[in-house]
Formats: structure tokens, sequence, C-alpha cells
């Protein structure tokens, strides 16, 4: 397909989130999508001093017969613009800011596109990352579970920490300086709101090795898939396009901008009983979360050879 420019408004039965609700909105999108089966959109424009080590590692272990889609919400950048030219990658920008917003346009743009890769924008990922995760995906559903999402483990995550440092046998260590892990999900939990936990999982003290190390480690054990029994954080994930119409789209309330997506996904993986799975075999890197994001600031400036 060639690159097109549309300014449009999307306002009918299609965007309907409920059948009593209607939800407008105003987008610009460069198509340079090539139709696809597979697609990856990634949340940016928030965290700039990201962009060179994130868009680095997306760059080096992207596959050919992934199409890629920068998704902005509720701004245009110029810079993005430049990055997904110089990439043959789309990009979209919503005037209105609404995170699940962004998502339902992306998606029913690539129409083509069966299986839908998310990606945040602080989210590192490592080598093999797609078909690995594609491949836990599918392994998943010959076992006991009907997956509705598939997930790698991620180490500052509610649920990924606790599975990270069993599986590095640092769960004592952890304890010792901080508190026993649990899984838990929420700002009120350290794992959540402690810049220096964030750091500890960033190797800080040098008991977690290099994301890239873990990552290595573990594609060496045998596949495994583990349902996620809490609230998971969806930096990364896979789902299918056929969830996302089931769930009749992310639910979009303006006076939410951000979570609403998640909280969906969570809500239907355990109401339909197609559950949030998280591979053991492969690991994404996840900068930090709100309360921890201005002192990490300060750790990537003085630590940039770890990223």
């Amino acid at each position: 397909m060639g690159m097109t420019k549309l300014h449009k408004t999307l306002s009918d039965k299609k965007w309907q989130m409920t059948e009593k609700q209607r939800m407008k909105c105003h987008f610009e999108f460069k198509n340079r999508s090539k139709g696809l089966e597979k697609m990856v959109m990634m949340l940016s424009g928030y965290k700039d001093y990201l962009y060179d080590p994130v868009f680095k590692r997306l760059k080096a272990y992207l596959p050919d017969d992934i199409d890629v889609c920068i998704i902005t919400s509720g701004k245009f950048l110029d810079e993005i613009d430049k990055l997904c030219e110089k990439e043959g990658w789309s990009y979209l920008s919503t005037k209105e800011n609404h995170v699940s917003l962004v998502q339902n346009v992306a998606i029913s743009l690539h129409s083509d596109a069966r299986f839908i890769y998310k990606l945040d924008e602080d989210i590192f990922i490592c080598e093999g990352f797609f078909e690995r995760l594609m491949r836990a995906y599918e392994h998943a559903k010959e076992g006991q579970y009907e997956p509705g999402v598939i997930a790698p483990l991620i180490p500052v995550n509610g649920y990924g920490h606790v599975r990270v440092l069993e599986k590095l046998n640092l769960t004592d260590k952890y304890t010792e300086l901080f508190e026993k892990p649990v899984y838990a999900a929420g700002p009120e939990h350290i794992i959540e709101n402690s810049a220096d936990v964030a750091r500890f999982f960033w190797g800080e003290g040098g008991y977690v090795p290099s994301i890239d190390e873990i990552n290595r480690r573990f594609g060496e054990d045998p596949l495994e898939e583990r349902a996620c029994p809490i609230r998971f954080s969806i930096g990364a994930i896979l789902f299918e396009r056929s969830l996302w119409e089931e769930m009749h789209y992310f639910s979009v309330n303006m006076r939410y901008p951000i979570g609403t997506d998640e909280e969906d996904i969570c809500a239907w993986c355990v109401n339909s009983s197609h559950p949030l799975m998280v591979s053991e075999n492969l690991i994404v890197g996840h900068f930090s979360f709100g309360p921890q994001n201005a002192a990490m600031r300060e750790y990537f400036d003085s630590h940039k050879d770890i990223w």
C-alpha cells in the first residue's frame, strides 16, 4: 500500500463502546502498512529520553512479517513522524488524549491484522521477543487454558517480579533488602512506588543480571506459561483481533484517559475464562511506574550503558 494521510472524524455505529455510548475522535494517520497478519502498536510521545534505546531495540528485533504503527495520544510529534517515515512505519496521532481510544483507532485501521502486539514506550524488548511470544501463545493454547492474552515476564511488574526473583534464586535477598515479595499490583505496593526496587531490578547492587542475559537463560528452559491471578500491567502483550472485537473494543471514558484498556483486558480475561497468561521463557524490561519515574530518569542519565 502507498502512504496516505488522513484527517477524519469517527462517530458511527462501529465506534460505539456499548449500545448506548458513542465516541468521536479526530486523528491523523500516515499509512505505511503492508497489510500483514501481525502488527505491533507502540504507544509513544511522553518519554522522549527513552526514544533512542527503545526504538533501537524495536528495530533490531523486529521480524519482516510484522507491520509497525507508532501511536501518540493527544498530540502529533514531528520527531515521531520523521522516525516513522525513515523506518517505513505507520504513524497515528489523535487530537483527543485517551490511550484506549487511540488503540481502538489503530486496530481498526489495520484491518488485515489478526495478531496485535501492544507495547508501551518504556518497554525494552529483547532478542526473539516477537517470535517467542507468539510461540508461547500457541503453546499455551495446547494446555489446560484457553488464553486470551499472552505476556512476557516483566521484572518491574506486580506479577513478574515474584517469578523473576524465584527463577534467579533472589527471593531471600529481596526479602532482606526490601520485603517478602508477593503477587500484588497497585501504587500502594513497593514494586510500583519504590525507585530503589526499580533500580534493583535494573541491576543496582549487582544481583539481577541484564535483561538480555536473563532472556537468554530463560529461553533455555522448557516451554511453560502460567495464568496470572492478579491485575497485570499490560506494557507488553499479544492478543488476537477477535478478543478486541468480542470485547466491543476498549471502553472510552474521557474522564479517565489512561488505564481503562488494562482494566478492560484483565476483567474480560477473567470473566470470559480466557486468562491472561505469562511466558516463563522470555523477558522484557519495564523502565518504571509513575511514582518511580523522576528518580529513574536520574538513574537512566547516569547509567546509559545498561539500556
